[in-house]
């Protein structure tokens, strides 16, 4: 096994052990929730197979939706997010993407900090949709959607900057 699977596997478990264990059990004001288990599918290699992050990202969200009882609506999230990622990339980078010398792990920029946005903001946003399922809620689900977009977002950063890999 190469050390860029053995890296993705590590963060699949990290990320998905803390949020079961941790970030599942906050709830602030009954809105906030963070969901920071979704930076496996933002970090994972641009240049890798993207058949293995749709299955991987499939799984992540179905053990959290085991994990906390939600009915799918995680997998869901987390398989469109995968899906809509290259084009996020591409919005977001404009022509790196396409010679794929991005590493959203690097020092935040205006790109990356765009691209982490938009992918939060879809995922929560398609979650609670599912979640709600219902219109007279919708303006129940815009408003958890921006209120947890911006925590995940700051639980998102802070743990990118706190694991960010050691210059060689």
């Amino acid at each position: 096994m190469n050390s860029a699977l053995i890296l993705n596997l590590i963060r699949f478990i990290l990320l998905l052990a803390a949020q079961i264990v941790i970030f599942n059990n906050i709830d602030l004001f009954g809105y906030i929730n963070p969901y920071p288990y979704i930076l496996f599918i933002l970090l994972y290699p641009v240049n890798t197979n993207r058949a293995r992050l749709l299955i991987a990202s499939f799984l992540l969200g179905l053990t959290v939706d085991l994990f906390s009882n939600s009915g799918g609506v995680h997998a869901a999230a987390c398989l469109i997010l995968a899906y809509v990622r290259p084009s996020f990339f591409k919005f977001s980078f404009g022509l790196s993407y396409e010679y794929q010398t991005i590493k959203i792990n690097d020092r935040l920029s205006p790109e990356r900090f765009t691209f982490i946005l938009i992918s939060i903001l879809t995922h929560h946003l398609i979650l609670f949709l599912l979640e709600l399922f219902k219109f007279t809620f919708i303006l129940d689900a815009l408003l958890r959607t921006i209120v947890t977009t911006l925590f995940t977002l700051l639980v998102s950063i802070l743990i990118i900057y706190l694991f960010k890999p050691k210059k060689k």
